[in-house]
């Protein structure tokens, strides 16, 4: 099946991309700063951050849609503009609150449904995290930190929906498979905190 977008989704999506690819770029520049200079640092650490969190990003989003679309939904992500400027913002503080937006769905489902649909965004987050995982052992200097952002991103952002409270993703894979649920969080758990001891 076809990924169907709406005109303006497409510009959705890339100021979503563009947005968060910026906040966090802006909190990788320091690390930076002393081999590279204030303005090649950060212009490393933005194209850095599009591949890596701008990926884990929009992949988790298109995941969603995609889903949605093969249950024969009407499918559309919508960009949160105040939490966009939020993160930017808060990115020159030193951390960062990413709820870019979400995808919106239209169409009856069930909660299996529901379930499976809400599964697939943390999923390929777990998927993209593994696939960033062997440049961890691989790569080092600025290759490293290419994977370790990629691992370490799409591991927390994965395990971040996975909180089992509304509006996150977590609640509907919850009421939907328990098992399933306490699997893939726990996963989620255990990457994050190898990323976080690696740091």
């Amino acid at each position: 099946m076809q990924i169907e977008f709406k005109k303006k989704e497409l510009f959705e999506l890339f100021k979503a991309w563009l947005a968060i690819s910026l906040a966090f770029g802006i909190l990788l520049t320091p690390t930076l700063t002393n081999d590279f200079g204030s303005v090649n640092g950060f212009l490393i650490a933005f194209s850095i951050s599009m591949i890596t969190v701008g990926l884990g990003f929009v992949v988790h989003e298109l995941a969603h849609k995609l889903t949605a679309q093969r249950f024969y939904c009407s499918a559309e992500f919508k960009a949160n503009d105040i939490m966009l400027l939020l993160a930017v913002i808060m990115s020159f503080a030193g951390f960062v609150l990413a709820a870019p937006g979400a995808v919106w769905i239209k169409g009856g489902v069930n909660k299996k449904q529901n379930g499976i649909i809400s599964f697939a965004g943390p999923f390929s987050n777990f998927v993209l995290a593994l696939l960033f995982l062997p440049g961890l052992f691989l790569a080092s200097g600025l290759l490293f930190i290419f994977f370790f952002q990629g691992f370490l991103i799409n591991s927390w952002l994965g395990l971040f929906n996975m909180i089992p409270l509304a509006p996150f993703d977590g609640l509907k894979i919850y009421k939907w498979n328990k098992i399933i649920y306490v699997t893939l969080a726990l996963l989620l758990l255990v990457m994050v905190a190898f990323g976080i001891n690696i740091f």
